[in-house]
């Protein structure tokens, strides 16, 4: 192969190359301005080469005209550059202005050629084998001055854009450098001849990989198809190189072992039919490919747009029963066989009958896992299916799973949100209720005797309720100091309303513990009203208070002998808010009683096994934890 048959080969690889860029381009870019202006830069050039091959061929006239075309690369280059950077951090002014003004450079540089054309500052001069070859004339000057001209403001504005952006953006800019550095490499050799330095442009030969590379770096970042492209490409020409290789060892020893008929064939003709060996294997693998893939696994047809609508239709799931309803409408579907699903974890547990299809999936300390049931008989193809839409179904599992925990969260922060809004009414309204409470008193003063009575009663009822719902809703402050047990509750059992009941108290008279005696008092007042509630309607009804001190802390019992507790009302039950068995109780004070000891540290619980029918037992902290920390005073919700 001639030096001169090899720069026409490199020039037409060039031209189409250039023109399947632009295409591809075009189709891809759709409404994006700098992919298109980029496309019409790798037109141009591919009409540029294309200018060398018809020169080759004898049109001399019309492969000079084409060359002198060169101003319009670089000026849809600058239309690239003033587009791909004038965008987010680098977006100026002055680009705006440029870009503006991109009409009159694409107007100028078809004057320059057009004064190139009329001028005749192009010409040809045999000098690669007789075969003519393109030089600028004196006149030229001014065309490749400003071919120069505008691609040094390409870079400047590209330069720009790398000082300004910063992430892919920059990272693609680079790259361009890069690029463009190789491009003028191998483009210097083009005005050798016009200098009239006779080196042959061997650089030129390489020239379909400047565009190639330049279009690669500009949307490798913003296409990721285009890297799997890449990825293959460079495969190929990889094995083109080992290729090489071999035949370069092919030619040097077949000779040696007996095979002179092969070392008699030229070497470019070896490799040239090892090429057309490889371009064949490349177009015919994705068919054999698919071919091979259904011989195998006959009857399962996986691409992207189903593993696309089985994630899309997965997703669409809001609980754990339409998933699985999805998920076997989905797989039966794609096999044309009714498999059934099951979720260990949500109570659907599956029994292989070897008969029936399933798809077993189970939740795993690693996460999400699958299981093939009853698929021994069934296809390569059909297994092979399941397998992947199991994996698929397990990372939905995952998926539903947190989304399912994301929204009970929501709902557990809505209802405490809801909860402190009502605490807020509550006690706005018990207080808004004191001041019509207080003018009924005043009124009923001057009513007959057992009137003023029974409205009395009523009155301490309601604001006994007042005062419960204060203290519930409301925050709680301790005013921890130290307390005399005995001598509190002694004063409370003399201002409290036994109405008959006897009472008893067993506490030391040195049993102290650090606590507020405020709130304090109101647990043993709340005890003591509802111990009485009941009791006072037995024949001998009882109260006994006791207490006694347990390593650091002390045990308090307040015992009764009404009447046992419904096992409806045991446990967390007894403490919750508004449950009461006690005709015209709030159903607040129990719970009242436990969010004062929780707040004092302590623990209350109701308890069975005692000698007494009814038995409240609390262990309260001898010493306050805010009292260690330096504190007298805490607020708690």
């Amino acid at each position: 192969m001639t030096l001169s048959l090899m720069f026409e080969v490199a020039m037409l690889v060039s031209s189409v190359c250039g023109f399947l860029v632009a295409a591809w381009l075009l189709w891809r870019a759709r409404k994006q301005g700098d992919l298109q202006a980029l496309a019409g830069f790798a037109i141009m050039m591919a009409i540029w080469c294309f200018g060398h091959v018809v020169l080759f061929q004898g049109y001399e006239k019309m492969g000079v005209y084409i060359i002198l075309a060169n101003p319009l690369m670089p000026t849809f280059f600058l239309h690239f550059a003033i587009r791909f950077v004038n965008s987010g951090a680098a977006k100026e002014v002055m680009l705006d202005r440029l870009l503006q003004a991109i009409p009159w450079f694409y107007a100028a540089s078809v004057v320059v050629v057009l004064q190139s054309w009329w001028m005749g500052a192009g010409d040809a001069i045999g000098t690669l084998d007789t075969r003519s070859f393109f030089i600028f004339t004196d006149a030229g000057t001014w065309n490749l001055a400003y071919t120069v001209l505008i691609g040094i403001l390409a870079h400047g504005v590209l330069l720009f854009g790398w000082y300004r952006h910063s992430g892919n953006k920059k990272r693609s800019i680079l790259a361009m450098f890069g690029v463009g550095a190789w491009g003028l490499l191998l483009a210097t050799s083009f005005v050798f001849p016009s200098f009239g330095i006779s080196w042959f442009p061997y650089p030129m030969l390489l020239l379909p990989t400047y565009l190639l590379l330049l279009v690669y770096a500009v949307v490798r970042y913003q296409i990721l198809s285009v890297n799997a492209f890449a990825n293959r490409a460079l495969l190929w020409v990889a094995m083109m190189l080992v290729i090489l290789c071999l035949i370069a060892v092919i030619s040097v020893v077949s000779g040696r072992v007996g095979l002179q008929a092969l070392a008699d064939v030229p070497s470019w003709q070896l490799w040239l039919y090892s090429l057309l060996m490889l371009v064949m294997s490349a177009l015919i693998y994705q068919p054999l490919n698919r071919l091979i893939s259904r011989v195998i696994y006959p009857g399962a047809v996986l691409n992207e747009t189903v593993l696309e609508v089985w994630s899309s239709q997965l997703k669409e799931a809001q609980d754990w029963t339409q998933l699985i309803s999805i998920g076997e409408r989905l797989l039966s579907s794609q096999i044309r066989q009714n498999v059934d699903i099951s979720l260990d974890s949500v109570g659907k547990a599956y029994v292989d009958d070897g008969q029936t299809l399933a798809l077993s999936v189970f939740r795993s300390e690693s996460g999400w896992r699958f299981l093939l049931l009853g698929w021994n008989d069934a296809s390569p193809g059909m297994r092979l299916t399941a397998e992947v839409f199991g994996s698929l179904f397990s990372t939905s599992c995952g998926l539903l799973e947190r989304s399912l925990a994301l929204a009970v969260a929501e709902r557990k922060r809505l209802d405490e949100q809801h909860l402190v809004e009502l605490g807020s009414l509550s006690a706005a309204m018990a207080h808004e209720l004191r001041n019509p409470l207080n003018i009924i008193a005043m009124a009923a003063y001057d009513s007959p005797p057992e009137t003023r009575q029974h409205i009395q009663t009523q009155l301490k009822r309601a604001d006994r309720l007042v005062s419960d719902m204060l203290v519930y809703s409301g925050g709680l402050t301790l005013q921890i100091s130290t307390t005399p047990l005995r001598a509190l509750v002694k004063s409370i059992l003399t201002q409290a309303q036994l109405e008959g009941v006897s009472c008893e108290v067993n506490i030391a008279e040195s049993i102290e513990l650090e606590a507020d005696p405020q709130r304090l008092q109101q647990v043993f007042i709340n005890l003591i009203d509802n111990a009485v509630a009941f009791s006072r309607n037995q024949p001998d009804g009882k109260l006994c208070i006791e207490a006694s001190m347990n390593a650091d802390s002390v045990v308090i019992n307040v015992h009764n002998n009404g009447p046992e507790i419904d096992d409806s009302l045991q446990g967390e039950a007894l403490f919750q808010s508004f449950m009461t068995k006690r005709a015209g109780g709030s159903g607040l004070g129990l719970a009242i009683v436990r969010r004062i000891v929780d707040a004092h540290g302590g623990h209350i619980q109701h308890r069975a096994d005692t000698a007494w029918p009814v038995t409240f037992e609390l262990i309260l902290p001898q010493h306050s934890a805010y009292s260690r920390l330096g504190s007298t005073s805490h607020d708690t919700k």
